[in-house]
């Protein structure tokens, strides 16, 4: 089925882009969410007289999308799950919980927005992407902990991590193989004058000694 597109879609196009989509995917996400309309030519025609107004309120969304983005960034949930000794999950992290802790620590999102890219089966800490808008989309840390304790344990070690500087590149700090090699030969150098000088010193002091009383 062929479809236009009213905002953009993740791997599939951009606004106002025709798209060849499954019939089943077309009808039971694409046009109930109002992403998209059936490319016929009447539709064609409706969609360059709005081009402008859909432009405008995407623009808008994406705006009010950023400022959420900023607020978000860093954003961290905790979820207390039971596991193995292992650490395997005994029950999975659904896109419910996600949101469910979000609205706790102050963010409304829908299920639609979470990406569980990867499914979370470990205790630790995770990151789930949120889209916020089409164009907009942020990571939000998760904390799957077996209690609070050990959550709050987690959030600490992953803080601290966060904090701590970039290791300095060792190269930078010893300089290249070249200066290293070139700052030997020159400390070689330095070292053998003194002996040299020494030795001179001494020939000259048994000359002096063995010359015959004027």
């Amino acid at each position: 089925m062929q479809v236009i597109l009213l905002e953009r879609v993740e791997k599939l196009g951009q606004m106002g882009q025709v798209v060849n989509v499954k019939a089943g995917y077309a009808r039971n996400f694409l046009l109930p969410k109002k992403k998209a309309l059936r490319a016929t030519k009447q539709n064609l025609g409706f969609f360059e007289h709005k081009r402008v107004e859909f432009e405008a309120n995407n623009l808008k969304r994406k705006s009010e999308a950023e400022v959420v983005a900023g607020k978000m960034e860093g954003a961290m949930i905790s979820l207390i799950r039971q596991a193995s000794e292992m650490g395997h999950l005994y029950g999975s992290v659904r896109s419910a919980d996600i949101v469910q802790g979000l609205e706790e620590v102050g963010f409304k999102v829908s299920r639609g927005q979470v990406q569980i890219d990867v499914p979370i089966k470990f205790l630790g800490m995770h990151q789930v992407r949120v889209l916020l808008h089409p164009e907009v989309a942020i990571n939000v840390n998760v904390n799957v902990a077996q209690s609070e304790e050990e959550a709050a344990v987690q959030a600490l070690a992953k803080t601290k991590a966060d904090a701590a500087p970039a290791p300095i590149a060792e190269a930078a700090f010893a300089g290249s193989d070249e200066d290293v090699t070139k700052k030997a030969s020159s400390d070689k150098k330095k070292g053998a004058a003194p002996k040299k000088e020494k030795a001179k010193a001494s020939t000259e002091e048994i000359d002096v000694q063995d010359a015959p009383d004027a």
